[in-house]
């Protein structure tokens, strides 16, 4: 383990220095696109404006005979676009692939000026995030990159699940993490095919009623994922990084992808992966805070300026822990006001 004075030191001599803290974005949608398909690529310029940011997929859903085409395909998008307030991520292959190198030195040394953020898939402990913060550093100094590339761990590992809390605290490069329910859903045997979501024989089934049976019974159904989420929110926010939530595999349940998108959200998550365009719009309208949340709260702020006493707003007392409930929803509301006016004006921004 490092020690506290070398914590953020860089890694490499001539390696820009970490940063102390993460830099202020909007990221309600991780938005992915496969770079080996042309058409694909063609579509980037008319999504920047319309995500928080653009993730290059160079992993799963990528078939092996089109890895280096991926990669090859992320390198001439990156290069040829500029995308403005909108990051730009990639998800690499996870660190046991034969692609794993090929995609960090070439990604890194071709466009790391541009790149925020590399995701990595299957983090089982800190000894992952070790491996490529040095590596990163190495490559940062050898290509002059002036900004750090931080890290984001895809959470898909029951010893994943187990590490979480060390692997959130594995350096100042880590951006935080994303729930990979799929994947998870293997290791630990869970007997579900759903990516995300819940399933309907997980549940609660009511207590009997007088003069009820079984077949009237209610099965009140769980979130399989509640669990597992709240561990993963209680780690990156206790060490100053993000928590998503991951993919939502059924597009044609748009009402159930909304549902999941939102207890993330009022469990802490700041944003969700978009697979499919019509998801974004989703996580738009739920990781964005509800206009009448966002006026309550500011009238929460106006009447205790300093956070301190207590007030009475319409019958309800207001103190110093709501002041601070208040203060997370209009920092939040503020950010997306840069990026969204519609939503900025119906703020009062």
């Amino acid at each position: 383990m490092k020690q506290p004075k070398d914590f953020f030191k860089p890694l490499a001599i001539g390696a820009p220095e970490p940063y102390r803290d993460l830099p202020v974005a909007l990221e309600r949608m991780i938005h992915f696109f496969p770079p080996h398909i042309e058409k694909m690529r063609a579509k980037v310029p008319a999504m920047i404006e319309n995500v928080d940011v653009l993730l290059g997929n160079l992993e799963d859903a990528i078939p092996v005979d089109a890895k280096d085409a991926a990669r090859q395909g992320f390198i001439d998008v990156a290069k040829a676009t500029d995308f403005g307030q909108t990051g730009l991520w990639t998800r690499i292959n996870c660190l046991n692939s034969p692609w794993i190198l090929d995609d960090v030195t070439e990604v890194v040394g071709a466009v790391g000026n541009k790149l925020d953020v590399v995701m990595v898939p299957k983090v089982e402990g800190p000894w992952d995030i070790h491996y490529l913060d040095q590596l990163l550093a190495q490559l940062e100094a050898r290509h002059g990159v002036q900004k750090p590339i931080m890290i984001h761990a895809i959470l898909e590992t029951a010893q994943g699940v187990k590490n979480v809390e060390d692997i959130a605290a594995a350096s100042p490069r880590m951006h935080g993490m994303s729930l990979g329910p799929a994947d998870l859903a293997a290791s630990r045997g869970m007997k579900t095919t759903r990516v995300g979501g819940g399933h309907p024989f997980y549940g609660v089934l009511a207590d009997v009623k007088d003069g009820e049976d079984d077949a009237t019974r209610v099965l009140y159904q769980q979130d399989l994922w509640h669990y597992t989420v709240a561990k993963m929110v209680d780690a990156c926010v206790s060490n100053g990084i993000k928590a998503f939530y991951g993919p939502f595999g059924d597009f044609a349940d748009s009402a159930a992808c909304k549902a999941q998108f939102r207890n993330a959200f009022l469990m802490g998550c700041v944003g969700a992966w978009s697979l499919h365009p019509q998801q974004i719009d989703l996580a738009k309208e739920v990781f964005s805070p509800d206009v009448d949340e966002v006026l309550f709260a500011k009238r929460i702020l106006d009447a205790m300026p300093d956070g301190s006493g207590a007030v009475m707003l319409d019958g309800k007392m207001q103190d110093d822990a709501t002041w601070k409930q208040a203060k997370v929803i209009v920092d939040l509301a503020r950010l997306v006001a840069q990026k969204d006016p519609v939503r900025g004006a119906a703020y009062g921004f």
